[in-house]
Order: structure tokens, then sequence, then C-alpha cells
């Protein structure tokens, strides 16, 4: 660590972690891994504070919320939560400009944990998630990995869509964002972070993460809300989220997409070129 300067952290803020490496796979067993949750948001306030309450249950070393400029009540949400007295674990509220990629990178910038575990808000963690994750980073060669997807839902597209989901996950070593998917902090710091992208940054940053080192698929499934899919209609939604993929995979670009994205299927009805 002499004589290098780390564009995460500065040297005050360091503390005690500069004694040991940051990089789990150097250190002993003896020193317990430190995991650094960070949450994107944006306008969250009608679920935020069952999340919050969801999160306070995990014996975790610090959280991390970034918000991207809410306009509800979040913010109000958060402040209060950061200073709450009764805390059991270090607690950062951070503002940034709005971008997933964006928020996620200045979470990791303020982390001070050897692996960042990234979660959406509309996603649970299952009650021994931590557990399993430093277990899975005892092989360094492993550099990151994700939870199986279980979609909040009895309808079949939507079963459909979690396993394939797995599937992808297991054998194309390609999570997406809502599997509230970990990195080696080290590793996520040499990659500079997630691209300042619109959208699909998780599926960019996984395809550049995957070329470090093997990403493992973890046995047990966070439970993500089936909101979106209610919301515009189950068919087109996964009609829609499929075809972004492929057309991603296929070289369009992601400010394209995010215009794409943003389409409802009245607009589509009304507005045969909106694609074109």
């Amino acid at each position: 660590m002499k004589g290098k300067t780390n564009a995460y952290f500065s040297k005050e803020n360091q503390g005690d972690k500069a004694h040991w490496p940051r990089d789990p796979s150097t250190r002993s067993d003896r020193i317990p891994l430190k995991i650094s949750l960070i949450v994107p948001i944006y306008n969250e306030a009608d679920g935020l504070s069952a999340f919050l309450d969801h999160l306070n249950t995990f014996p975790i070393f610090e959280m991390i919320v970034v918000d991207g400029g809410s306009s509800d009540q979040s913010t109000w949400i958060l402040s209060n939560w950061e200073k709450d007295p009764k805390a059991l674990c270090h607690r950062r509220f951070v503002v940034t400009a709005r971008g997933r990629g964006r928020q996620m990178n200045a979470g990791a910038k303020e982390a001070k944990g050897d692996v960042l575990l990234f979660l959406h808000a509309d996603t649970r963690l299952p009650a021994d998630a931590l557990g399993p994750i430093l277990e899975t980073l005892r092989d360094p060669a492993c550099v990151g990995g994700a939870f199986r997807l279980r979609i909040d839902s009895s309808h079949l597209i939507v079963k459909m869509i979690s396993l394939l989901a797995n599937l992808r996950s297991r054998f194309f070593q390609l999570p997406y964002g809502d599997q509230g998917y970990f990195v080696r902090q080290t590793i996520f710091e040499a990659m500079a972070g997630y691209a300042d992208l619109p959208l699909m940054e998780d599926v960019e940053f996984v395809g550049r993460l995957k070329r470090r080192g093997k990403i493992v698929l973890l046995n047990m499934a966070v439970k993500t809300s089936a909101r979106r899919w209610k919301r515009q209609g189950y068919a087109f939604t996964s009609l829609r989220n499929a075809t972004i993929l492929c057309l991603y995979f296929l070289g369009v670009s992601p400010h394209r997409l995010a215009q794409w994205y943003q389409v409802s299927p009245l607009s589509i009805f009304c507005k045969r070129s909106v694609f074109f």
C-alpha cells in the first residue's frame, strides 16, 4: 500500500485497514472480511422503511444507500436512518446524480469494506446471505458472484423468467443487478467500477468481471419484486427485456436502448415507428 494512491480511500479514512491487505484472497482466515452493502435508489419512499428494516436484520459491517435525486420522501427517510443512534453498523447516506451505475460507483467510493455487495431496493436477501458470500471468496480464483433469482409472483411467465435467469447465470456467468451480486473491492477498483451508461451497466460490468476470474452463482435466492411486470404487463415486459438484451449483444448503443426501454405498450400501439 505504501506509495500507492487509492482512488476510493483517502489516507485518513483507511483507519485500521492499513494494517492488512484489502484483497480477501491474501488475508488470514483469522481476520474477518468486511462487507459493504451498496444500494442505489430513486423515489423509493413507499417501500423504503420496510427495506431498511430488512437490512437491519443482517450483521453487516457497512450499509451505504445512494440516492439519485429523489423527489419524494426518500431523502428524509434516509437522513433519519443514517443518524439512528441504535444502529449496529456503519451507515452512510450519499446523494449523487441519477444513474444506477453512477450511483453504485459513488457508493463504492465511500465504502471501507473488503467486499462490495450491490443490491436493488426492491430485492430482499435470504436470511443467511452473508456466510456463503465469505465462504465463496475463500477461493482466490473467485472474483465475485451473485444469488439465484426468485421473482415474487406466482405468474407462470415470471416463474419461467426466474428459471431462465438462473440458467443464464450458471452457464454463462452473467447475473443481472437484481440478483444481488458481490465483488472483491480490489477487483472493482482495478476495473474502475461501472461504466457511465443509462442502461445495461450491470451486463457490461459483469462481462468485464468474468474476464478477471470466476463468478459463482450461490444456491440461495434473493426475492425480487414483480412490480415492473405488474406495471406494464408480464408478456410485454418480458419480451421488451429479452429484445433489448439481444440488441445490446448485437452492438446497439445502450443510450438508444435506454430510450426504447422507457416505451410503454400504449405508445407502441399509437406510434408504430417508435423503435426506428
